[in-house]
């Protein structure tokens, strides 16, 4: 490929996409970048405090179990409060408690600390995807979380080269770094993201239904995504759960281990960006299936390993299973997500890996102690072969193309009337925020392939519930704009 077709391609790859996504997903680069609690917090324990490495565990059992209560807590303040108040909450407590847990000193005041750490710095999640859902345009939602998922690794393998530094000079100097570069996060959240939250239609006959967690739960598709992402998570966390253990089993070096888990944030670095231009617009349950039996049997092969060169080759496997898995996950949890519940759902899902987090270390252990290691990758070969049959169950049946899901099967669609003429601008206009040509939160594309409740808004001020395919054709009939109609007119905010 040429210099020329290089530059092509990743002029593509960051098109298109809003300001507002620029800023968030430059909050995430940062915040990562000081991930040093999440990478050293066991040998700190072990190493600097001098405890055990059951203590450890405890301790990192805490900090999971504290992400499982924020996941829904934060999801209801998303939705309730704003996509922005509930990041600024969060990421200023994050700050204040990784630099409360650096000064603690007594076993029973860290583990408290840890889980409080654990329950702040997950709040941010269910209002970082609802944001970033609000924003993005449904035909650019996968290449957008890929682009922030590459930059939570980008920013994650800078992190864990420094923190080795830092670790060795002061590991005060690395819990106060981490808590100043997430009060950075917080200014960059504070000065630059508008809120993104949909405003609801209020008006009189158009009152929308309350969404609530019970809404979230009885969802029967979208609770068993849930599910599956949580098989998913249990196999994705033996990486740094089980894989250290077994590769010190079998008298490989921690040195040993490093290099070889290293290859996963290089590979993600390398290929998230192309790897994702070519799967964007395929089939998602297809996507799904391989990237779940990737995953199962990556870490399946690792019972094989006998040398450096094949546990190499089982992180290449579930790496490309990880590449694919994740865009491809969140939009999916999107699409089923109704636009005014994002921050429910975006909180449940997030509660999946968050109890994966918790559950993951406690079945390794077990597993390796009763059993063996080999039993544990025969397991995770197991669970991924059940997830993927799951992901091609459920999605039998789910449109194709990006779809904003409501319970009531309706379709948002504001479009202009065909024997009218081309309305005037708007009287509630997109949010500064977003600059003339840019896209405003995908307000136009995300109408059309809707599949939630909404409105059709000609000149006049005449209301309409439209569904279904008829929306489609509806559109395509509208003048003016087109197959974009709805960007001139549409009055949710983002």
């Amino acid at each position: 490929m040429t210099v020329a077709a290089l530059k092509r391609a990743a002029k593509e790859s960051v098109s298109g996409l809003p300001r507002a996504f620029w800023w968030l997903w430059t909050s995430t680069l940062v915040n990562r970048l000081g991930a040093f609690v999440a990478t050293f917090t066991a040998l700190y324990l072990t190493l600097e405090r001098g405890y055990s490495a059951s203590y450890a565990g405890l301790v990192a059992a805490l900090h999971g179990l504290g992400g499982v209560v924020s996941s829904l807590g934060a999801g209801v303040m998303a939705d309730r409060l704003g996509r922005r108040p509930t990041l600024l909450i969060s990421q200023t407590s994050t700050a204040a408690s990784v630099a409360l847990l650096g000064f603690m000193e007594h076993p029973v005041a860290i583990a408290a600390v840890a889980g409080l750490v654990g329950m702040t710095s997950n709040a941010s999640r269910p209002a970082v995807q609802a944001m970033m859902a609000d924003i993005v345009r449904p035909e650019d939602r996968v290449r957008a979380f890929a682009l922030n998922y590459w930059a939570i690794n980008l920013g994650f393998a800078i992190s864990s080269a420094c923190a080795g530094l830092i670790a060795e000079y002061s590991y005060l100097a690395g819990f106060l770094g981490e808590a100043a570069l997430t009060l950075v996060c917080a200014v960059v959240v504070f000065v630059k993201l508008p809120e993104s939250r949909p405003e609801r239609d209020t008006s009189a006959g158009s009152a929308e239904p309350e969404i609530g967690l019970g809404t979230v739960l009885r969802d029967g598709r979208y609770m068993g995504v849930v599910g599956l992402s949580f098989l998913l998570a249990l196999i994705f966390m033996q990486s740094s759960v089980a894989l250290p253990v077994a590769m010190g089993m079998d008298g490989w070096s921690p040195s040993d281990y490093g290099l070889v888990i290293a290859l996963n944030g290089v590979l993600i670095i390398a290929l998230q960006i192309p790897v994702t231009r070519l799967i964007e617009h395929r089939d998602p349950q297809r996507l799904l299936v391989v990237s779940a039996l990737l995953a199962g049997y990556g870490f399946g092969l690792t019972a094989f390993a006998g040398s450096l060169g094949v546990y190499a080759l089982t992180v290449v496997v579930w790496t490309l299973a990880e590449i694919v898995n994740s865009p491809t996950q969140m939009g999916l949890v999107v699409r089923l997500s109704p636009v005014h519940g994002r921050g429910r759902y975006q909180g449940v899902h997030t509660l999946s890996w968050s109890a994966a987090a918790l559950i993951a270390p406690l079945m390794a252990g077990y597993v390796i102690d009763r059993f063996g290691a080999a039993w544990l990758w025969a397991s995770c070969a197991v669970i991924g072969t059940v997830a993927a049959l799951g992901y091609w169950l459920l999605m039998r049946g789910l449109p194709a193309g990006p779809a904003e899901s409501r319970r009531d099967g309706a379709t948002a669609v504001p479009v202009q009337r065909a024997e009218r003429a081309p309305a005037p601008a708007p009287a509630d206009p997109v949010p500064a925020a977003f600059p003339a040509g840019e896209p405003s939160g995908g307000i136009g594309a995300e109408a059309m392939a809707g599949a939630g409740a909404g409105t059709e808004t000609g000149a006049g001020s005449c209301t309409a519930v439209v569904t279904g395919s008829e929306a489609e054709a509806r559109v395509e009939a509208a003048t003016g704009t087109g197959a974009e109609a709805g960007t001139a007119v549409g009055k949710t905010r983002v």
